[in-house]
């Protein structure tokens, strides 16, 4: 299991490459953000604004990293080729824009893989860029700051859900000691560590990194042919992995005032789908509030589609049809554990956490000015 601390958004993929994005050209230094997943390369480059960024650039693209990795414990050659690929045009994207403040991160396949090191020289030796590999709780803590904008004012319990490609980050926040107009900016401030709580601030009840996400529980089910009965396999599994999670105790005894944010492409998938959108808009998706039974109605609808029915069906896109369904059993397991009638939907994820981090350190970001939602 990834690292995980002692009991105490990955964007929805609109096209396989998104597009250049042209914006007028103004003053301001350019911040670049990469995430390197289980299953996708994605990055942003964007321009601090006020207390929020303008993004000027982006780039994802499905790599399939972890693909064997399950089986094998290594990085396969084809899925490294595909990366480094991907990777390349994120360099002439960097180069273009002129970016020289960056981060470049990888996560959970790269965690796991022996040959993890191996495959950082050949990204280095054949495109130049710095990635580094960032443990758990660092990509857990980006998450979590990413969020701060849609944390609600009334919130004074707060889980926080990042389902990736190879891992799944939960995380328990108490905010009833944080005045309610400083909530949104005391979880920006949880980007300094999840152990050290300030007088008056967020306080991290328990955070866990469990290795399934949406590829890996997929691969560890993938001979099951029956679809529900694969689906019903999938949730069980990953409900028995939350045991050590402190918070589980608290399924029989929900608090009051009580959010989950979650980011990932399966939750604006599902939030996408709830909307009955055709094509994706961000706009409608992103801040979106979702019941848990809202997101049961979705779930048995894509169970009642069977995987043809999926492929086909444009609210779940060809490049996700093969992914929903572990991701839609993480989701229902959690909305299981964790009934609530306030899941925030949140379009933005590590990338995003990444650039207020980098902002907010060089003093170019005013977290300040940071509102949450009523």
């Amino acid at each position: 299991m990834a690292p995980r601390r002692p009991a105490g958004a990955d964007a929805f993929p609109k096209k396989t490459v998104e597009p250049f994005v042209t914006r007028p050209a103004e003053d301001g230094p350019l911040y670049a953000a990469l995430d390197l997943g289980t299953n996708s390369c994605r990055m942003l480059i964007a321009r601090p604004m006020g207390s929020q960024f303008q993004v000027v650039d982006s780039f994802s693209k499905p790599v399939q990293l972890g693909q064997g990795l399950e089986a094998s414990g290594r990085l396969s050659r084809p899925s490294m080729a595909r990366t480094v690929h991907a990777l390349q045009v994120c360099r002439r994207k960097l180069e273009a824009h002129k970016v020289t403040r960056m981060r470049l991160v990888a996560t959970e396949a790269c965690r796991r893989a022996r040959n993890s090191r191996d495959f950082l020289r050949l990204i280095r030796r054949e495109t130049g860029l710095p990635v580094e590999i960032i443990d758990a709780e660092e990509e857990a803590r980006l998450a979590v700051i990413s969020c701060a904008p849609l944390v609600s004012l009334r919130t004074e319990q707060l889980l926080v859900v990042d389902i990736g490609g190879g891992s799944t980050e939960l995380v328990w926040i108490d905010l009833e000691d944080v005045e309610p107009a400083e909530r949104p900016r005391a979880i920006m401030r949880l980007a300094d560590g999840f152990r050290t709580p300030q007088p008056g601030g967020a306080r991290v009840v328990d955070w866990i990194s469990v290795p399934l996400g949406v590829a890996t529980l997929r691969d560890q089910f993938e001979d099951v042919e029956d679809d529900q009965g694969r689906f019903a396999l999938m949730s069980w599994h990953f409900e028995e992995m939350l045991s050590d999670f402190s918070p589980y105790a608290l399924a029989q005894n929900m608090p009051e005032n009580f959010q989950v944010i979650g980011t990932s492409g399966t939750v604006t998938t599902v939030a996408a789908s709830h909307l009955g959108l055709r094509r994706y808009d961000r706009t409608k998706v992103d801040g979106l509030t979702m019941t848990s039974a809202q997101i049961d109605r979705v779930i048995r609808d894509y169970l009642s589609l069977g995987p043809e029915g999926r492929r086909s069906d444009p609210r779940i896109g060809r490049e996700r049809h093969a992914l929903i369904m572990s991701g839609a059993a993480i989701l229902q397991t959690l909305m299981r554990v964790w009934p609530t009638t306030r899941l925030s939907v949140a379009d933005r994820g590590l990338r995003e956490g990444l650039l207020y981090a980098q902002m907010v350190k060089d003093g170019v970001l005013a977290p300040d000015g940071l509102n949450g939602v009523a």
